[in-house]
This record gives C-alpha cells, structure tokens and sequence, in this order.
C-alpha cells in the first residue's frame, strides 16, 4: 500500500506556529507517514510534532526542507504522486477512488502563503475539497478521512505512553 507525507509551502513562524503545527497533528492522526515544511525553519514546530508522537506512538516525521520544488520533482521521479489542495482544483468526490486505487506514495501538498503557478503546473492532481475559501486544516482532514475511507478514525499507534479511552461524558487517559 502507499504511503502519504504531507509538504507544506511557505511556513512563517510568527503568523503560521499553531497552523502548522495544526496540519501536522491533524495529519499524523489522520493516517500520514511524515510531513516536509519550506519557509521559514521552525524548531518549535518540530519539538512539538516529536513531543507528541513521543506521547502518543507512531514514526510520524517531520523535515524541513530549503527547495520545495525540488522536493516535489523527486517525489515524481521516484515515482510518488503529487495532490495539491486547493479550492480551484477538481472536486474531490470525483477522483478521489482513482487516486486510492493508484498504487504511488502521495505527496499532498498545503499551502499558507499564496501558492505559487508552478505547484499548479507540478501537481499530477489539484483538488478541491470544497470550490470556496477554506482552512488547509479542515482541507487536510477531509482529503485524508475520504483517501483512508475512514479507517484511519480506528487506528491504533505503535508505542504510545497513553490512551484515551472514551466516555459518553469527561474524560480517561491511561498510561500504557
């Protein structure tokens, strides 16, 4: 099966802090393997994401990368795909089940500052999620929820130190 690593254009981490931090969470929880950022490099960022996975399992993975477009075309030439979302693309519902069915590692690329033309030009898939403005969080999940068929709402992370255990009211985590 493929695996999914989210890149995230243009982080700036006075404005972008929590957002960023927001898409990685929201993408390790939603079944991503590992997240690329370009911008401005934020060790904050990534102590939190390692904090996290330390807490609560998994090998979710995150770099900083300079060359984002160099990024992307290795990507492709090591023969992943590249889905850019963005609400000027094509609506997810209608290519989502070709884009499950293809058996390359997916690259989903995030903007947060204005993304440039060529990630348009670069991307094999530009996607809509919804064709209105939008939060690249809300993007992200929606994208990964329809991509894992909602599988990704059961699983189970390796290594983790707690658990929530869910209650109809309040609230139980457990040591593991």
């Amino acid at each position: 099966m493929w695996k999914v690593f989210i890149l995230r254009l243009g982080h700036r981490p006075e404005r972008d802090k929590r957002i960023t931090t927001h898409v990685f969470l929201v993408a390790r929880a939603f079944g991503a393997h590992g997240a690329f950022y370009s911008g401005q490099r934020d060790e904050t960022v990534e102590a939190s994401v390692r904090k996290v996975v330390d807490s609560w399992g998994g090998t979710f993975s995150v770099e900083y990368i300079e060359d984002w477009i160099k990024k992307i075309k290795e990507w492709q030439k090591n023969c992943g795909e590249v889905i850019h979302l963005t609400m000027y693309g094509l609506p997810l519902c209608e290519v989502i089940h070709t884009i499950r069915k293809s058996n390359k590692d997916k690259l989903v690329v995030v903007g947060g500052v204005k993304v440039p033309k060529i990630v348009y030009e670069l991307a094999d898939w530009n996607i809509s999620i919804t064709s209105q403005p939008h939060s690249e969080v809300g993007a992200l999940s929606v994208f990964l929820h329809e991509l894992y068929m909602g599988l990704e709402l059961t699983r189970e992370f390796e290594k983790a130190k707690f658990k929530i255990i869910p209650q109809a009211k309040g609230k139980k985590v457990i040591r593991i």
